[in-house]
């Protein structure tokens, strides 16, 4: 985009035709494009072990496969053991 942008946060409801619907209308005087983010509710959220197979899986990450990013070996620090 490459030009500063304003946040403006609402709620709304994806319905049954896969329609944005806002509670309220925008304080933006239009016709204006715009980009949206949908953030879901923590029941529609993905579990720990989704999140961690796409991170693992995600080519963003491939850089750490690197040999020159293998900083640390099993002789580095000491063992942590959790006694809670």
């Amino acid at each position: 985009m490459g030009v500063a942008a304003k946040a403006i946060e609402t709620t709304g409801t994806i319905d049954s035709h896969h329609q944005l619907v806002l509670d309220e209308p925008l304080p933006v005087i239009g016709p204006t494009r715009v980009r949206v983010i949908i953030l879901l509710s923590e029941e529609a959220d993905i579990g720990e072990i989704e999140w961690l197979r796409a991170a693992a899986t995600n080519p963003a990450f491939d850089f750490l496969k690197e040999p020159e990013e293998d900083l640390y070996t099993f002789a580095d620090g000491k063992p942590f053991h959790d006694k809670g």
